[in-house]
C-alpha cells in the first residue's frame, strides 16, 4: 500500500499533533489535519500502520482553521503542530491525548482532564532556540521542517513568541560575524528580569563573545557549551543574569497557574516531610518549606540546587544528585513531588516510592506518555485528580498535574 493514494477522514487527534483516521481498517496518522478532515493522502506503510502526506483538503472538518503564521505552512516549520486548529479544539484534543495515554499505557479509566489556561495564546514564549547553518551570505538561523528535520529554513517572524524575544534574536544574527567560527550552531535567547540571555552550542573555540554582548545592547549575559564541553557564562553585564540561562519559565502566565495548582494540592494534605524531586531552583519547595513543612529538594543541576539551598530556611536543605540516588536519603516524608523531564522518571525511583510509600504523590509532567508509564508503574496508587495546563498553545505539548494517593488512604 506504501504510495497508494487513498482518501481518508481523521477521527482524533494522536499524541504529538497528528490525525488519525483508518484505510481498509489500516491505522493512518496524517500530519496538519483535523477532526472530521475528508482529505486526500499518500500512503506511508510502516508495520501495522501508515503514514499519510496531504495532497488535498476534500472536506474541512469544523475545527480547522487558517494558520497565522506564513512558515505552518509554506515552510512546514515543526515549531508547531496545531496552528490548523481553533484554540478550543487544540485543548480538546490534549484532554484527549491524556485520557488515551493513561488507558492505553497505565491500563488505567481515567475522564479527559480539564485544560487551564492564562494568557493569550500566541506571543507567549519567552524562549526561542533555533539552529543556525552558515552560509555564503553569512548566518541562516531558523527551525526545522516537520517533514524533514535536517532542513532548517529562514526564519522571519515566529507567533508564539515573544516580541522581545525576536528582536534579540534579529539583533544577534545582525552581528553574526562575532559568534563563533562553525558550520553550524544552535542557539536559544531567553527573556529575563532585565534583558535576555543567549545560550550557544557547538564550535571548539570563541575567542571574543564580550564583543557580541557589546554590540547587542538587549542581551545581558551569554553562554557558551563548546563541542564536548559544558555550559559556562562567557559574557554578562554584572551579575543580574547569573542564573537566567537555565530557570526563567518560558510561558510565565501558565507556569504561574500551575505552580499555584500544585501548591494547593500539596498543602491540601498538610504534609510534615516533603521531598520535591526535579526541584529546579525551588519555586515550590522554599512556599512549602515557609509553611513549616521540612523539605528535601534534589536536583541534578549543581548551580539549580545552590539556588534552591539559598532560599530554604532553616530546617530543610537542597541536595545536588540525581534523584534516583538521592531519593533513599530523603525518604520517608508525607509527600513527594516529581517533575521530571520529558524522558520521565528513572524505573528506580517508582520502585524506590513503593516501597517507602508516601501518602500522597504529586507527580508534573509534559509528557502524557511517560507520566502514564510511570504512574502504571505505581500500583498501590490511585488517581484522585488530573489536571491539565495548557502551557504551549498551537504546539501538541501539554502539561500535567498527576495527584496520587495510597489506594488505603
Amino acid at each position: 500500500m506504501t504510495g497508494e493514494t487513498v482518501t481518508v477522514t481523521i477521527d482524533r487527534i494522536a499524541a504529538g499533533g497528528d490525525g488519525v483516521g483508518r484505510a481498509d481498517g489500516l491505522v493512518v496518522f496524517v500530519p496538519r489535519t483535523a477532526p472530521g478532515d475528508r482529505v486526500r493522502v499518500v500512503l506511508h506503510r510502516e508495520r501495522r500502520l501508515a503514514r499519510g502526506r496531504v495532497i488535498h483538503v476534500e472536506q474541512a472538518g469544523p475545527d480547522r482553521v487558517e494558520p497565522a503564521c506564513p512558515h505552518y505552512e509554506a515552510d512546514a516549520c515543526g515549531g508547531c503542530q496545531l496552528q490548523h486548529l481553533s484554540i478550543d479544539a487544540q485543548r480538546r484534543a490534549k484532554s484527549g491525548m491524556i485520557r488515551d495515554a493513561f488507558q492505553r499505557i497505565a491500563r488505567r479509566e481515567v475522564a479527559e482532564p480539564e485544560v487551564r489556561h492564562a494568557g493569550a495564546p500566541w506571543h507567549y514564549r519567552a524562549k526561542l532556540t533555533l539552529a543556525l547553518r552558515r552560509g555564503d551570505g553569512g548566518w541562516r538561523a531558523g527551525l526545522r521542517r516537520f517533514d524533514n528535520p535536517d532542513a532548517v529554513f529562514a526564519m522571519r517572524e515566529c507567533h508564539i513568541t515573544d516580541e522581545r524575544v525576536l528582536d534579540a534574536w534579529r539583533a544577534v544574527l545582525a552581528q553574526g560575524a562575532f559568534l563563533p567560527d562553525a558550520a553550524e550552531l544552535r542557539g536559544s535567547v531567553r527573556l529575563l528580569d532585565r534583558g535576555a540571555s543567549l545560550v550557544v552550542e557547538g564550535a571548539v573555540a570563541w575567542p571574543e563573545p564580550q564583543a557580541l554582548l557589546d554590540a547587542v545592547p538587549q542581551l545581558s549575559a551569554i553562554w557558551w557549551t563548546p563541542e564536548g564541553g559544558r555550559r559556562r557564562l562567557v559574557a554578562t553585564r554584572g551579575d543580574a543574569a547569573r542564573h537566567g540561562a537555565s530557570f526563567t519559565q518560558v510561558n510565565p502566565a501558565v507556569a504561574a497557574l500551575m505552580r499555584t495548582h500544585v501548591l494547593d494540592v500539596a498543602r491540601a494534605h498538610a504534609p510534615q516531610r516533603v521531598v520535591d524531586a526535579y526541584a529546579g531552583i525551588g519555586d515550590t519547595a522554599e512556599p512549602l518549606a515557609r509553611d513549616g513543612a521540612r523539605v528535601v529538594a534534589i536536583e541534578l543541576d549543581r548551580e539549580a540546587a545552590q539556588v534552591a539551598a539559598a532560599r530554604l530556611p532553616h530546617g530543610s536543605r537542597a541536595v545536588a544528585a540525581p534523584v534516583e540516588q538521592a531519593l533513599p536519603d530523603a525518604l520517608p516524608a508525607d509527600l513527594v513531588l516529581l517533575n521530571p523531564p520529558r524522558t520521565g522518571v528513572d524505573e528506580r525511583v517508582t520502585r524506590i516510592l513503593e516501597n517507602a510509600r508516601p501518602r500522597t504523590i504529586i507527580y508534573v509532567s509534559c509528557d502524557p506518555a511517560t507520566l502514564a508509564r510511570d504512574v502504571g508503574r505505581l500500583r498501590s496508587y490511585q488517581v484522585r485528580s488530573l489536571v491539565a495546563f495548557d502551557m504551549f498553545p498551537q504546539t501538541a505539548h501539554v502539561e500535567t498535574v498527576c495527584e496520587l494517593v495510597l489506594e488505603a488512604a
